[in-house]
């Protein structure tokens, strides 16, 4: 079996030997960033969209990290792991502003950032299940206005995720002002007299890479899409609900808040684009 090795400060070591400061800022503040990455067949699902993304996350929280060396760090994770031929995987990496004493300016010039990264297992649950569709219930949206940057900084989605689980269903939609915004963990595709709808690109959702690939299959694909905000009572006059993700891939959601959404079944749209996605990423 292989070592659970993760990489931690330019050392790739078992994780029972990776510590980190009680000092560090993301561990007192939160003052950092993260990607979560699928691997299918040894492919980092559109890699350069992701360094793009980490790389503005660190110039809008102005830590000085390097991205250039990410990918190399990635391959070395997945062999170290024994999961470089397994047909999917997931790469997580985390950049932190790293230790200094807790004050909330920022630490002096030339403090070292913190760098985190592991890599695991990634399973798709049963094709079964996905024909059931899942269901999700509204939440709140309590996060900061900056939600555009993929930061360490996830209390409120942890919360709505909770209430999710306690809920007995799978995701959480957030709700600010009246519009359903995104899932804790994934984006929200409504489908509204047949035309695809997902809130735009802004500072009050995190615009998913996922999201970005099924917006390509659907264009490819002829649909017609409009990007705006959807009133959240809009979502049980949809014909079908659906959320993407890269833990999440391509999710119908048949019930919301203990209501069906349409006949409360899988809807062409989504199935269509399930497959699209799955076979685009192989």
């Amino acid at each position: 079996m292989a070592v659970d090795t993760v990489f931690l400060n330019d050392e790739y070591l078992p994780r029972d030997d990776a510590f980190v400061s009680v000092d560090d800022r993301g561990f007192v503040f939160g003052d950092g960033v993260y990607e979560f990455t699928p691997v299918y067949g040894g492919y980092f699902l559109r890699m350069g969209s992701r360094l793009d993304r980490l790389r503005a996350g660190l110039r809008e929280l102005r830590i000085d990290y390097d991205v250039g060396g990410v990918e190399e760090i990635y391959h070395e994770l997945l062999g170290h792991n024994g999961l470089a031929e397994e047909p999917m995987a997931v790469v997580y990496f985390q950049v932190t502003r790293g230790p200094a004493p807790r004050t909330h300016a920022f630490p002096p010039a030339g403090t070292s950032p913190t760098v985190y990264a592991y890599a695991g297992p990634f399973c798709r649950p049963p094709h079964s299940e996905w024909e059931k569709g899942m269901a999700a219930v509204t939440f709140p949206d309590f996060r900061w206005g900056r939600v555009d940057i993929k930061t360490l900084q996830l209390l409120p989605n942890v919360l709505a995720q909770e209430a999710a689980q306690r809920a007995g269903v799978d995701e959480a939609i957030l709700v600010r002002d009246g519009i359903a915004l995104e899932g804790a963990r994934s984006n929200l595709f409504v489908v509204l007299d047949g035309i695809i709808r997902t809130h735009p690109a802004s500072n009050q959702i995190l615009s998913g890479i996922s999201r970005e690939l099924v917006l390509d299959l659907a264009r490819d694909r002829r649909y017609e899409i409009e990007e705006g905000p959807t009133p959240v009572e809009k979502l049980w006059q949809a014909s079908e609900v659906f959320l993407t993700g890269s833990s999440t891939e391509v999710c119908p959601i048949v019930r919301i808040d203990g209501t069906d959404i349409g006949p409360g079944t899988v809807g062409p749209i989504t199935r269509d684009l399930y497959d699209a996605f799955i076979r685009s990423v192989g």
